[in-house]
């Protein structure tokens, strides 16, 4: 049974920044051919946002396991989850960043959730993962741990 599940699409404006490719490549095409500059440009954004929303990872929370892209921990070695917002997040991403962390994060999504991974034979010693509902993340984490 799935707790919680998200997948990390890319935001509108993120899609709408893409489409600065368009002009650039016109730029880079006209002195050839306008038409070609024209046709490039739109396969280029095109190309370019369906392999964003093609290769969004998945984070979903099972009573068996979590799943974060393409890593998966069983649910008795996940430990205690935090959701962090703003500075905090953004501390979470930088200074304090371990580098041995498993990372799922996306630029577009601000928010992240610590989950500390409870296996000590793991090297990984916690996965940071980007979330738009951070608390629903943790609480889903919270209620696959306690069985309920």
């Amino acid at each position: 049974m799935t707790l919680y599940r998200e997948r990390l699409w890319p935001s509108v404006g993120l899609l709408v920044a893409l489409l600065l490719v368009v002009p650039a490549c016109i730029l880079v095409f006209q002195p050839i051919n306008p038409t070609v500059g024209v046709i490039v440009a739109i396969a280029l954004y095109l190309g370019s946002a369906l392999l964003l929303i093609v290769t969004s990872p998945v984070i979903e929370v099972t009573r068996e396991s979590l799943k974060a892209g393409r890593a998966s921990l069983p649910i008795g070695m996940v430990g205690d989850a935090t959701a962090y917002e703003g500075e905090d997040a953004t501390k979470q991403r930088g200074p304090v960043l371990d580098t041995r962390a498993w990372l799922v994060i996306r630029g577009w999504i601000p928010p992240v959730v610590r989950i500390e991974v409870a296996d000590s034979a793991d090297p990984t010693p916690y996965w940071l993962v980007s979330s738009r509902r951070p608390d629903a993340l943790v609480q889903a984490v919270a209620q696959a741990r306690s069985g309920a």
